[in-house]
């Protein structure tokens, strides 16, 4: 039977705003993409890099500009050369993954070469905030249901207020591992103030401190903790050029690309001698899904995204004790799509 292509876009409110540093998430749009043959299916979710104008509107028109070539026929490789990085391409690959999937009857992850499955420790993003709020709300991560053992807080940029802010989290968390996102908020002259109340807090890692496209600001500052880079490496031909100046590389599907160029960029990352995070744009469990792949590689697990969405998919990827697990009826060979 023919393949068919079916795109749409959904809104995906949020259930509260989402503060980071220089903006306010109210809803994280996405576009779906579903490839039917007739016996099998696969989809993708995806909700594009906004920091470069990378839109949902804009990724169904470049998908359904593409529909001929999409429906004759077209495989993963063929797709990285088709489309660049981004939330189109990632939507398309992803859904190939699980249309190859079901094809064969097996996993995706025995189709990426890993040898399985397992939960993943996960953690779980505070907003940018008041203190009080965000050790409120840190809080209510370790000790509610999600059982946390993993935190990541949003910084602003602002060295004082950012200060205060971690340390009124640790004050309530101090079992907790910490990380901090600063989200491009600081530069050459505002980081070395901050980053002896990292250590101070035992902070375990430091994302994206500097401006996309200003990373030289960070030489000459010594990395006392690793520093994570995730808007300053989107895909595997930024991984090669910009490395040597993190030790973390975080990778987002939406970045990169799809899960195709995600462990591509995961295994090269360990042949530079770097560890490896997953991350997400939000998204509901039909973008968990491909990443919790990718995170069977990673040091560092950041698949907390569908608990920020007013409403999940069902059935949905599971939050217990700290960690994510994604059950195989969500995605790939057992899922019903």
């Amino acid at each position: 039977m023919p393949l068919a292509l079916e795109l749409h876009n959904e809104p995906l409110p949020m259930a509260a705003p989402f503060r980071i540093a220089g903006h306010v998430f109210e809803a994280m749009p996405a576009t779906v993409a579903t490839l039917r043959d007739g016996a099998h299916v696969g989809r993708g979710e995806a909700a594009g890099v906004y920091y470069n104008n990378d839109h949902p509107e804009a990724m169904l028109a470049t998908l359904e500009a593409l529909r001929p070539r999409i429906e004759a026929g077209l495989d993963r490789e063929t797709l990285r050369t088709l489309l660049p990085a981004g939330g189109a391409r990632n939507a398309l690959d992803c859904a190939l993954w699980e249309l190859e999937s079901q094809r064969a009857g097996v996993p995706v992850w025995m189709l990426a070469g890993l040898d399985g499955a397992r939960p993943l420790l996960t953690t779980f993003t505070v907003g940018a905030d008041g203190p009080a709020v965000m050790a409120e709300r840190a809080t209510a991560y370790v000790h509610g249901t999600m059982q946390a053992r993993a935190l990541k807080l949003k910084l602003t940029g602002e060295p004082d207020l950012d200060v205060a802010r971690l340390r009124a989290v640790r004050a309530r968390c101090p079992g907790s591992w910490i990380g901090v996102d600063a989200n491009q908020g600081y530069d050459g002259a505002t980081l070395p103030s901050l980053l002896p109340a990292l250590l101070e807090a035992r902070v375990a890692l430091l994302e994206q401190p500097c401006v996309r496209g200003r990373e030289h600001e960070l030489d000459g500052i010594a990395r006392a903790l690793p520093f994570a880079a995730d808007e300053s490496i989107l895909d595997l031909a930024e991984l090669e050029a910009r490395h040597h100046r993190f030790d973390v590389i975080n990778i987002k599907l939406d970045k990169c690309g799809g899960l195709t160029e995600g462990l591509m960029m995961a295994r090269r990352a360990r042949e530079l001698g770097k560890q490896v995070m997953v991350g997400n744009m939000c998204g509901t469990s039909l973008a968990a899904a491909p990443a919790f792949v990718l995170g069977q590689l990673c040091d560092v697990v950041d698949l907390d995204g569908p608990t920020f969405l007013r409403q999940d998919r069902t059935p949905g990827v599971v939050y217990r004790d700290g960690h994510i697990d994604c059950p195989a009826v969500v995605w790939g060979a057992s899922a019903s799509g």
